[in-house]
């Protein structure tokens, strides 16, 4: 078992995600490791088909 905790949060953008992550997780950027497992995808024309940036945020100890 490991000591680290992390998890994987979705937004509309990278950015979006990373924001939603610190806020649910009450810490500063710098106390956490960010690392982007998918980046957005936006639909033709704004049309369905869109896909969501998913991160992966793992509390720096």
């Amino acid at each position: 078992m490991t000591d680290k905790m992390s998890l994987e949060i979705e937004g509309s953008t990278v950015e979006e995600a990373i924001k939603k992550a610190l806020k649910d997780l009450k810490l500063p950027r710098d106390k956490v490791k960010i690392e982007v497992l998918c980046e957005e995808k936006k639909g033709l024309f704004g049309m369905s088909g869109a896909k969501p940036a998913k991160i992966r945020v793992t509390i720096i100890k």
